[in-house]
């Protein structure tokens, strides 16, 4: 089945999302604010992708350690009944490992490699 991957991962100042179309094929990329300004704005956010697109997304969710500030509403507000639709299917994942050096990628948008790892080896098998 064709799918988009699309990786979210909540920061400290901002949360990144980037989407692509197979291993090679990046179709979004975002900086978001840190915390969504609505509760249904994650679910929102993947059904339009996959409403634009037409096809399903498949989505992973970076849980990082939230010791170290990077705490995100995005967990709690999930926590209720959110997860799977036809549209689109979202896992929680441990966070992308960001101590690997790091090469600029579409400029203005900062580093997404991180990203890119985890929907190559978590979303993608």
């Amino acid at each position: 089945m064709d799918t988009i991957w699309m990786g979210i991962a909540p920061g400290p100042r901002e949360t990144r999302v980037m989407a692509m179309h197979g291993a090679n094929e990046t179709i979004l990329k975002a900086r978001l604010r840190k915390d969504p300004a609505h509760p249904r704005s994650l679910p929102s956010l993947l059904e339009a992708v996959a409403l634009w697109q037409g096809i399903p997304v498949r989505a992973a969710l970076a849980v990082y350690d939230t010791s170290n500030g990077c705490g995100t509403s995005l967990y709690h507000e999930l926590a209720l009944d959110f997860g799977r639709s036809p549209l689109y299917s979202l896992d929680f994942v441990p966070g992308a490992d960001r101590s690997r050096p790091r090469r600029r990628d579409l400029d203005g948008m900062g580093q997404f490699g991180d990203l890119r790892r985890l929907l190559i080896s978590e979303v993608a098998r």
